[in-house]
């Protein structure tokens, strides 16, 4: 007789698969790979990033120094230049972006305007562009001397305006930048609210007399209250990530004024490779995020 060693037999195996691929196991079975991965690529950096924003070193050869980074950070003057350029243009761009998406919104939605479907695929093809793609463009588009953008101002007689090479007009230039990638994403937004706002309420309104500006103050504005809260945080985040933009345009100058967070944070993480205070950075800059989308809920969620 010959004996077959650690071998399964086939109808063991398959008892076995059948009592893994079970009803009630099979959420979980297809849950798995989006978990591992969440595990592997999201939760396991950003806990490695916590300890590491509480250590000095380089590699593996690192010594535990609590919270010496973040003490850095309070007294690091270069930092604090970061998150001033950072809230300046965030308080320039995200009301004006939003309120031009909106303007931008109504007009797509109005029933004047012809071949509407073209005009908002013209309106959302800038948001496709790469952004260092569009970066590049605009630091064509403002250059001093031979950009598009002080030759027509030139038709109009004004004087050339140094876009990326004076503090306050780089800034300006950003703004310019952003407005043009970004608005038409988030007029595609609000249009599709407002698409969602039931014509009887405008029918009713314009019945009792409401006029356009009464119509959009007491029926438009309280519809798109959810959309407009939602457009407000993400802008909010994506504006103090402001990264791509400015490393392009005019790599964090003239003098640092156009410094970002982000942009300090790559700068110590991948310049100087200290990853201790660029996780500390890391996690400042998350709980700025945090607090302010708090807030924004707080200020702009509807009343239960």
């Amino acid at each position: 007789m010959t004996l077959l060693l650690g071998r399964t037999s086939p109808a063991r195996a398959t008892s076995a698969r059948r009592g893994l691929v079970t009803r009630r196991n099979i959420p979980y079975l297809l849950l798995l790979p989006a978990i591992l991965g969440f595990g592997i690529f999201k939760a396991y950096p950003i806990a490695a990033s916590a300890w590491i924003s509480l250590t000095t070193g380089a590699g593996a050869a690192r010594t535990f120094t609590g919270l010496d980074n973040y003490t850095r950070l309070l007294q690091d003057p270069l930092f604090w230049t970061a998150l001033r350029n950072t809230a300046l243009i965030l308080v320039v761009q995200v009301p004006l972006m939003l309120g031009l998406a909106l303007l931008l919104s109504l007009g797509l939605n109005s029933a004047l305007v012809k071949a509407r479907a073209v005009w908002r695929l013209g309106v959302f093809m800038p948001s496709l562009t790469g952004l260092v793609a569009y970066g590049v463009m605009f630091s064509v588009i403002l250059n001093k001397d031979g950009g598009l953008l002080n030759w027509l101002l030139s038709f109009l007689g004004i004087d050339k305006v140094d876009w990326l090479g004076s503090p306050i007009w780089a800034k300006i230039g950003i703004v310019i930048a952003l407005n043009w990638h970004y608005v038409g994403y988030y007029a595609v937004i609000y249009l599709a609210g407002l698409q969602g706002i039931p014509k009887e309420l405008y029918e009713a309104a314009m019945v009792d007399g409401a006029g356009p500006v009464t119509r959009f103050r007491r029926i438009t504005v309280p519809q798109l209250r959810p959309i407009i809260l939602l457009t407000v945080v993400l802008s909010t985040i994506g504006t103090l990530q402001l990264f791509d933009e400015p490393l392009v345009l005019t790599g964090g100058g003239p003098d640092n004024a156009t410094l970002t967070v982000t942009m300090y944070l790559y700068v110590n993480g991948f310049t100087y490779f200290d990853f201790g205070y660029a996780s500390a950075i890391a996690y400042a800059l998350a709980l700025l995020v945090a607090l302010l989308g708090m807030i924004q809920v707080r200020l702009m969620g509807e009343r239960r």
